[in-house]
């Protein structure tokens, strides 16, 4: 589906989107497929059905279109290639939006592009072999001249609507994914080194000066509970008087 704006590749919008049918049909390449479909579909239609009429001396039937069955096999084969293909491309138009792949559209379109400028070709060369041949046509009594008349006009339409898809198909194409926005990153790299944010600052580290505290038993004790102030009991070294125990 065509996309007038957003990112896109080769005119359909970046797969991930979910499939909107009425969008789908309301899109003038739909609905100009649709009218190429029903275009070859009376195209061949008319041909098989009342394209072949027997003479007054004969009991073979031969082509309206001046006896020729060479033109009606070409307008018949022309006309059910093309409804076929009409088919099968409207099914690529509702695939392609889910394609992630951008060389797989473009294989699609440049299928679509060459499919349709080869049709547009072809049939401009049935409508003028039809033409040329209706007017050779002298005997048409026994021919259903609308039949004849409606296979020539709806020849014509189709190298109009044929034409129309391969123009959509040329734009769709030179789109390719040029309206894809690709985010660059060009931006100088964050400095490294800047400073914390103030919510993250880490807070100074200041050591604090260890004071020992200092005991003091109270006042108020009795002198009898008051243990004495350490002495050493130890002789002193110039008493000669300790004399060792014996055993």
């Amino acid at each position: 589906m065509a996309e007038t704006g957003g990112a896109s590749a080769y005119g359909v919008a970046l797969a991930g989107g979910g499939f909107d049918f009425y969008k789908f049909v309301r899109q003038p390449q739909t609905i100009v497929r649709l009218l190429s479909w029903i275009f070859a579909l009376v195209v061949f239609a008319c041909i098989t059905t009342e394209g072949y009429v027997n003479s007054f001396t004969s009991a073979d039937v031969k082509c309206v279109f001046n006896q020729s069955n060479s033109a009606c096999q070409y307008a018949v084969g022309i006309g059910v290639i093309a409804f076929l293909a009409c088919i099968a491309f409207l099914l690529l138009d509702v695939y392609v939006p889910f394609m992630s792949n951008a060389q797989e559209r473009k294989y699609t379109v440049m299928a679509d592009l060459g499919f349709s400028g080869v049709w547009t070709f072809l049939w401009f060369v049935c409508f003028c072999v039809l033409a040329s041949q209706w007017a050779r046509t002298h005997d048409v009594r026994a021919i259903p001249e609308d039949a004849a008349r409606a296979t020539i006009a709806f020849s014509f339409f189709s190298i109009a609507t044929w034409g129309i898809l391969t123009y959509f198909a040329l734009g769709r194409f030179r789109r390719g994914v040029d309206e894809i926005s690709i985010p660059t990153y060009t931006e100088a790299p964050s400095d490294l080194h800047t400073p914390y944010p103030p919510t993250y600052a880490p807070t100074s580290y200041n050591p604090t000066t260890y004071t020992p505290t200092t005991y003091t038993y109270p006042s108020n004790i009795p002198e009898a509970q008051k243990q004495p102030p350490f002495t050493s009991n130890l002789p002193p070294q110039g008493d000669t008087s300790y004399l060792p125990p014996k055993y």
